[in-house]
């Protein structure tokens, strides 16, 4: 298998490192691969399907709210 060497680590990013290693009960070294993992191998989801869930949401909403309603929302709270 191979290996990779990281040098120069910034001592507050290793501190982090070591921190998630701990709490995962992992060494450091399944930690980093672990890291490295979820950030090059995660599921992105495609615009086209954020855009078809979008248009899912609102056509599930049965209600519509009239615009000077929220922009009395909007400005609760505001001075």
């Amino acid at each position: 298998m191979p290996s990779i060497t990281v040098k120069n680590i910034p001592a507050p990013l290793y501190q982090k490192i070591k921190d998630r290693a701990e709490a995962q009960h992992r060494s450091i070294n399944s930690e980093i691969i672990a890291c490295l993992e979820q950030s090059t191998l995660s599921n992105r989801v495609s615009s086209e399907e954020i855009l078809y869930q979008a248009h899912q949401i609102r056509q599930s909403i049965k209600t519509a709210i009239p615009s000077d309603e929220i922009q009395q929302i909007i400005d609760q709270g505001r001075p």
